[in-house]
């Protein structure tokens, strides 16, 4: 199924039934007075979370929903049927706007969570109500309240621990490949990676963490250069940022280099993305022999003036993976134990 991350959906609440204008009426009482009953509510709309769904393609067929008309009231004090409430299903890290005001409705992020989107009318009264000692045969209903409409946009931001950075070829979705179930497409042209995937890492039994690898970044990304920086929006979820650099790269560009131009491009598009945690790391070490790799690496490291955590890796031969896969789990821990503790 084709990945899409954003849709705009209207959606319509039912509206309340009316109240009903009737008298009891049988053999021997002519007159028994107002026997009118209330109409039912509106059904509601709401969104639900849902681990099964990954992508919003199917909003692109389907973008109206509405939910059920509340029955009207009848006689003999008999009130309307409720109108059935429609709940929608969309993936986790979803979130969903108000098109017209762009007020944010919601963050749905846990399984299950659910957020009303669209309230629906409240119920007309029937006559029973308006009776008094001075009204007997009361003519007077009320109608139900229409139901509330909104056009929604709904933005996805897929949910992982780790997010990976890095230019087109650098080797993080045979990075993911590697390291995961998943198997993401892995050529050796430009932009193989055409939409985010995710891999769940596990160590043993108990240690795991969710990993999303996007398009590859390439300089002038901010303006639209390449893919663009369209996929960045799901590196915010994040905790940790892993910047792949290929160590000897087919298309000329230095790793420095290509390492200070993607970090401006974090920089244009979101302070807090820049200021995310990031970790260097350098891949395709079989390239190079063993006496040289060192030296190369320490010459990237040193023309960066890099000085947070650096990692060696070879997605071919899983050199080193395992290493940055402890470490990354080690890094997720600790920050989950400080910040519970704040």
């Amino acid at each position: 199924m084709k990945f899409v991350d954003e849709a705009i959906v209207h959606v319509e609440a039912g509206s309340g039934g009316h109240g009903c204008l009737s008298f009891r009426r049988e053999k021997f009482i002519p007159k028994g007075g107002p026997d009118g009953g209330d109409g039912g509510d509106g059904g509601s709309i709401y969104l639900q979370a849902d681990a099964n769904i990954n992508t919003l393609a199917d909003f692109r067929y389907k973008r109206r929903f509405k939910a059920e008309r509340g029955e009207d009231g009848s006689g003999r004090q008999c009130a309307g049927k409720k109108g059935e409430s429609l709940i929608v299903h969309v993936p986790l890290g979803t979130l969903v706007y108000d098109l017209d005001t762009d007020e944010l409705i919601g963050d749905l992020t846990e399984l299950g969570q659910t957020v009303c989107v669209a309230q629906g009318g409240h119920h007309g009264l029937g006559n029973i109500h308006f009776k008094s000692s001075t009204t007997q045969a009361p003519r007077k209903t009320t109608r139900g309240t229409p139901g509330e409409q909104r056009t929604l946009r709904f933005e996805l931001k897929l949910l992982a621990d780790v997010g990976l950075l890095g230019r087109p070829n650098a080797g993080k979705s045979s990075f993911i490949r590697s390291v995961s179930e998943a198997h993401p497409k892995v050529a050796d042209y430009p932009f193989t990676t055409l939409h985010p995937n995710l891999g769940v890492v596990r160590l043993d039994i108990d240690s795991s963490f969710v990993v999303a690898d996007i398009p590859g970044l390439i300089e002038g990304a901010a303006e639209g250069a390449g893919l663009g920086i369209q996929f960045l929006k799901h590196l915010s979820r994040t905790r940790l940022l892993l910047h792949l650099v290929d160590i000897l790269p087919m298309d000329g560009v230095e790793p420095a280099e290509a390492v200070t131009s993607i970090a401006l491009e974090l920089k244009k598009y979101s302070e807090a993305l820049e200021n995310k945690e990031r970790w260097l790391v350098l891949n395709k070490t079989d390239l190079l022999p063993p006496e040289d790799l060192e030296q190369h690496c320490e010459d990237i490291v040193k023309r960066l003036n890099w000085t947070g955590p650096v990692f060696k890796i070879s997605t071919l031969n899983k050199q080193g993976t395992r290493e940055l896969c402890a470490a990354v789990m080690d890094f997720l821990q600790n920050e989950e134990v400080i910040f519970n503790t704040r």
